[in-house]
C-alpha cells in the first residue's frame, strides 16, 4: 500500500474536512488541484480536463473531478467508490494547505495563487449566493464544529475584517469562515520547488492563458495537437465557462442563488478598489506585510509577471 510521505495536518472547516483523504489510494499520474477558495480552481479544473480528454466537450465538472475534502456532499465511500471506477487520469479538487494534502512523489500538485484583495471579494461573493438548502447542509455535515455554519453579512465591508482578524483553526487568526488565506498560502511557497509542484497565479491566466496553459501540459506531460490547441484555449476563457456552465457545473443553482452566473461571477480582479473603504485596505496591507515575506507578498500580489518564477526566489 502506498504511503504518504509525511502524515497530513489535520485542518477541518464546516466545508471540507482533510481527514476524507485517508481513504484516497494514489494512481500514478494523479493530480491534485489545491486552492484557497475563489482562487480560480473551477477554472484550473476545467484546464485540466480539456489537456487530459483534450476534447471541448463540457463535461460535469464535479463528475470527473472529485472534491475529496469536501464534507456537505456524498459520503467518503460514495466518492472513492466513484473515483476508483474513473479510467481516464483522474484529477481533484482540494481547498487544503499543502501540509494538509497526502504527499506522493507519483502525484502531481497544482497551486493556484490570488491576490488576498481579489480572493476575499470573490469568497464575499460566493457566501453570499448560498441558498437556505447550502446553509442546512453545512449545518447538517460539521455538527462537530460547535455551532452551524456563519451566515454570510449582507455588507462586504463586514466579511472583510472578519476574513482579516478571525480564524477558525486553533492558533488561526484570518480566513473566517475558511483557513487562514496567509498560512495556507505560505505553505505552498515554502516547497515551491518541488519538481511535483507547479505554482500558477490567477493573474498569469488572465493575461497570459495560451502561455499557462502551455506550462500547465508540460508540468502533466501532456502533448497537445497544435490543430486543436486554440479552441481548447478558447473553452478554457471565461466566457468560453460562461457559455457552458449549465453543462460545466449542473445542480449548481441547488446550493447558490443566481446557478452558474453566481458561480461563475465576474472573474475579474481589483473590485476591490472601489468597494472597500481605505480604512479596510490599509487592514489588509498591515496585515499581509506581518504575515507574508517579501518574495511570497510579491507573488501574491503579481504572479509571474510580476514576481517572476517563485522557483527562483531566493527566499
Amino acid at each position: 500500500m502506498e504511503r504518504s510521505e509525511t502524515r497530513p495536518k489535520r485542518y477541518k472547516t464546516w466545508t471540507f474536512d482533510g481527514a476524507r483523504w485517508d481513504r484516497y489510494r494514489p494512481r500514478d499520474g494523479d493530480i491534485i488541484i489545491a486552492t484557497y477558495p475563489k482562487c480560480g480552481t473551477t477554472w484550473m479544473q476545467r484546464i485540466v480536463d480539456l489537456l487530459t480528454f483534450q476534447s471541448t466537450e463540457p463535461r460535469s465538472i464535479h463528475e470527473i473531478s472529485a472534491w475529496i475534502d469536501m464534507r456537505f456532499g456524498p459520503p467518503i465511500d460514495f466518492v472513492i467508490e466513484q473515483i476508483e471506477a474513473q479510467s481516464h487520469r483522474r484529477f481533484f479538487k482540494s481547498h487544503l494547505p499543502l501540509d494538509g494534502l497526502p504527499r506522493f512523489e507519483q502525484v502531481r500538485y497544482i497551486h493556484v495563487a490570488r491576490d488576498g484583495r481579489d480572493a476575499c471579494m470573490s469568497f464575499f461573493n460566493h457566501c453570499n449566493a448560498y441558498t437556505p438548502l447550502m446553509y442546512d447542509m453545512l449545518d447538517r455535515a460539521a455538527e462537530d464544529m460547535g455551532g452551524p455554519a456563519p451566515r454570510c453579512p449582507s455588507d462586504v465591508g463586514t466579511f472583510w475584517r472578519e476574513w482579516l482578524t478571525k480564524g477558525v483553526e486553533p492558533g488561526a487568526s484570518d480566513g473566517f469562515p475558511s483557513l487562514s488565506f496567509f498560512d495556507l498560502e505560505a505553505t505552498y511557497w515554502r516547497d515551491r520547488d518541488r519538481s511535483n509542484l507547479l505554482l500558477v497565479h490567477y493573474n498569469d491566466l488572465k493575461a497570459s492563458l495560451p502561455d499557462e496553459m502551455r506550462r500547465i501540459a508540460d508540468f502533466l506531460s501532456i502533448e497537445v495537437d497544435p490543430e486543436l490547441w486554440p479552441n481548447l484555449v478558447e473553452a478554457a476563457t471565461f466566457e468560453g465557462m460562461k457559455r457552458h456552465g449549465a453543462a460545466l457545473l449542473p445542480h449548481v443553482g441547488i446550493v447558490f442563488e443566481g446557478g452558474t452566473d453566481s458561480f461563475l461571477f465576474k472573474g475579474t480582479n481589483e473590485r476591490w478598489r472601489e468597494e472597500i473603504s481605505a480604512e479596510n485596505l490599509a487592514l489588509y496591507d498591515e496585515i499581509a506585510a506581518k504575515r507574508l515575506t517579501p518574495g511570497l507578498a510579491r507573488w501574491i500580489a503579481g504572479g509571474r509577471q510580476e514576481a517572476g518564477d517563485p522557483r527562483h526566489s531566493p527566499e
